[in-house]
């Protein structure tokens, strides 16, 4: 999980670490992490070649692109894979989920059971 002091998350860092960690307890070579930093930084420490970064639309690839190229520059190792999401999950994004989640709607079909509740709890709030 980056840290990224542009943006004003939602949830804490801790709370986005733990709805990571119920989503993939299944899959035992997974490690859920934080950093504050650059990504090439990161990767170069935790010793990996490669991140996957996902694409929406082909308006994502641009930056995605810029930021592959960079971070490759930085750490000439450092390899980026895209992947794209199945067409019917093309639109979404998390300003998406969290408006429909912020104003009552049903968002089972977006996000993890887990982290439905998490919306749940942080919106009953407000």
């Amino acid at each position: 999980v980056a840290i990224n002091d542009a943006k004003v998350p939602l949830f804490s860092l801790e709370e986005r670490k733990t709805m990571l960690r119920e989503c993939t307890t299944d899959l035992a070579n997974v490690e859920i992490d934080s950093f504050d930093g650059l990504l090439a930084e990161y990767v170069k420490e935790k010793s990996g070649d490669a991140v996957i970064r996902g694409l929406r639309a082909v308006s994502d690839f641009e930056f995605e692109f810029q930021l592959a190229l960079i971070n490759r520059r930085m750490n000439e190792n450092f390899e980026t894979i895209f992947m794209m999401p199945k067409e019917e999950f093309t639109f979404l994004s998390s300003s998406i989920v969290k408006t429909i989640a912020r104003l009552g709607g049903n968002v089972s079909e977006f996000v993890p059971p887990n982290v439905e509740s998490f919306l749940k709890a942080k919106f009953q709030c407000k």
